[in-house]
């Protein structure tokens, strides 16, 4: 009988600590575990950081809308409500207020509907240092609209220089109650519409295609004084505007060009409210 094989079965040895020589080695990760960006459920396109709010889907075409409607509105009520005697003071009222209210409703619909809301599209959050900044940008505005209008008068002549809000009312007088309405309206909602519209949608318009705040702020401007319809006055309006959206540049937000809208507004308007009670011609 020989003696037994004393080398060991293979099968039965225990393999060596370590990864074995045969597996083959893990791919590495594209990113570090920190690093891997979150990819949407529908796109798998990273989604913005916690806390950015995502871009709006509104654009030009959303202005262009608001406009047709702020025109068409005003058409409209000018057709229904013109008298053989001229407008009366109800259709001049309503021509006033419901197509800016319109516009500038349907401005904010938009906002909700394809974007964040008015209070991230459109800059419009209220805090007291945009009043107050807009409150300076107002006075400072007075200062050069003011003598801008007094050359202005000089230049086209007194019956040239009526606004087309003073034009509308003119030959018309009514009680304090109404006159006092119209100088809310004038003074204080209808900047809030201008600027919703204005260098609120059109300003969000306007930057979403790349143009930097400057860019949006020479459109706004330029499409503000035209869009008055005012071709005598649109050098002045430009003048007016400068002020106005010079606020919306430096503070980012809406609030503050309101202000300074508001308080642009309060001559205009305290001179047609005394003018619509007999107190003084309709002029500037």
């Amino acid at each position: 009988m020989g003696q037994p094989d004393s080398t060991p079965d293979p099968t039965s040895v225990p393999p060596p600590p370590g990864p074995s020589p045969y597996a083959t080695p893990p791919s590495p990760a594209p990113y570090p575990p920190s690093e891997v960006p979150p990819v949407g459920p529908a796109t798998g396109a990273p989604e913005p950081a916690p806390g950015t709010p995502a871009p709006h889907r509104w654009g030009i075409g959303a202005y262009v809308l608001v406009e047709i409607l702020f025109l068409g509105s005003s058409f409209l009520i000018a057709a229904l409500l013109a008298g053989p005697d001229g407008p009366s003071v109800v259709a001049v009222v309503l021509g006033l207020s419901v197509p800016t209210l319109l516009a500038a409703g349907t401005a904010v619909l938009i906002t909700r509907a394809r974007g964040n809301g008015p209070r991230i599209d459109l800059g419009l959050r209220w805090s007291a240092r945009d009043v107050a900044t807009g409150l300076l940008w107002g006075l400072g505005g007075l200062v050069v609209s003011v003598p801008a209008s007094l050359v202005y008068v000089q230049i086209v002549g007194a019956d040239n220089a009526t606004t087309a809000v003073g034009q509308a009312f003119d030959g018309i007088r009514v009680g304090w109650p109404v006159a006092l309405g119209v100088f809310v309206l004038v003074a204080f909602v209808a900047p809030v519409c201008e600027e919703i519209v204005y260098r609120g949608l059109l300003w969000g318009a306007v930057t979403k295609h790349g143009a930097n705040r400057w860019v949006a702020f020479a459109i706004t401007t330029l499409l503000f004084a035209m869009a008055h319809f005012e071709l005598t006055r649109t050098p002045l309006l430009l003048v007016v505007a400068l002020p106005i959206g010079l606020a919306r540049v430096f503070t980012g937000r809406l609030p503050a060009s309101i202000v300074a809208h508001q308080v642009n507004n309060l001559l205009p308007a305290l001179a047609l409210a005394l003018a619509l009670t007999g107190g003084v011609p309709a002029a500037l």
